[in-house]
């Protein structure tokens, strides 16, 4: 009888395979366990979070008003929720937050504990705020705002930005009351033959051309 390969002597060593009758069992729960894995990163479309896609945000949160107010807003064409939301001082602590900010938001939206008024926590506060400076360095340390912004340096340094820029970027959204669920073009939600008109509208319309009678000049 040959030795037995590295790989299989380990996994004896250390008790890893189960006995010869539980086998058959073992395997299709590993292979279940595996299986609900992938689909889970294929049905959450996992792979979207490691881009800037700002429609990542609302594969499976309940971020549609945010979403929205930002798509409506001047910052759409320079800033996505990435810019914004996470940090930009090295590429692990950017990823690294993201990771952590994910997996809380998934726990709390898959548990619907999600509160109706949804604010920022206090590490996304610093990192939004770190944002906020960064972006707008030229505008923050523009001599020429201290004429007619009064104690503009102590109100950008002691407060934070969005105490006076109130509605930037999502405008005066302050529930998940308060902006629908309107017709957006968001690909996780919206089907590839969506219409602006629904269906029922437009067969009714059909309908009704079809039962007036046409009229023509005598």
């Amino acid at each position: 009888m040959g030795r037995l390969p590295k790989f299989k002597r380990f996994m004896f060593r250390y008790s890893l395979i189960p006995p010869r009758k539980w086998r058959p069992a073992a395997t299709v729960l590993v292979a279940s366990i595996i299986g609900l894995g992938l689909y889970m990163v294929k049905l959450s479309n996992a792979a979207s979070y490691l881009s800037d896609d700002p429609q990542a945000c609302v594969n499976c949160h309940v971020m549609t008003p945010q979403y929205i107010t930002w798509n409506h807003s001047a910052h759409r064409e320079v800033a996505h929720c990435n810019d914004c939301h996470v940090p930009h001082d090295n590429v692990f602590n950017k990823y690294y937050f993201k990771a952590m900010d994910g997996l809380y938001h998934s726990a709390i939206f898959t548990l619907r504990a999600e509160p109706e008024v949804i604010k920022a926590r206090e590490p996304s506060v610093e990192v939004i705020q770190n944002n906020c400076i960064r972006c707008h360095t030229p505008q923050v340390t523009d001599a020429k705002l201290s004429g007619f912004v009064e104690d503009h340096h102590a109100k950008r340094t002691d407060r934070l930005c969005w105490e006076c820029h109130r509605e930037v970027p999502h405008g005066r959204v302050k529930s998940l009351s308060s902006v629908g669920h309107q017709i957006e073009p968001i690909r996780a939600h919206a089907p590839s033959d969506l219409q602006i008109v629904p269906k029922w509208l437009r067969d009714t319309m059909k309908d009704k051309k079809s039962n007036t009678p046409s009229t023509t000049n005598k």
